[in-house]
């Protein structure tokens, strides 16, 4: 199972920084959320980045997790040679993150 078969995400950009939204499809899988998508992982996935600090804020209400990755966006929109500058590209290579565990399992 990949992380796009129970979530869907939402990224933004401000400068050199990335926000990542990543959004239950079903409540139900919100633990699953919380304990395999982590930062760690993340940054793993997502290792051709060079993200100086990413936090995970943790959203229980919304079923949703929000990442902010400062410095994943290479110098920012205007400053950076990436072809996706704006990191939009970010949030469709999170969807891969493989996944433990089963649709609705608490533990």
């Amino acid at each position: 199972m990949q992380l796009g078969d129970i979530a869907h995400l939402r990224t933004g950009d401000k400068g050199d920084i990335s926000q990542v939204s990543v959004i239950a499809y079903d409540p139900a899988d919100y633990a699953l959320l919380l304990r395999e998508v982590t930062v760690d992982r993340v940054l793993t996935h997502l290792a051709t980045l060079t993200v100086r600090r990413a936090t995970r804020y943790e959203l229980p209400g919304l079923g949703a997790l929000n990442f902010v990755l400062e410095g994943a966006l290479n110098g920012g929109v205007t400053r950076s040679l990436a072809l996706d500058a704006h990191g939009k590209s970010l949030g469709a290579q999170l969807l891969d993150l493989p996944l433990r565990g089963t649709i609705g399992d608490p533990s």
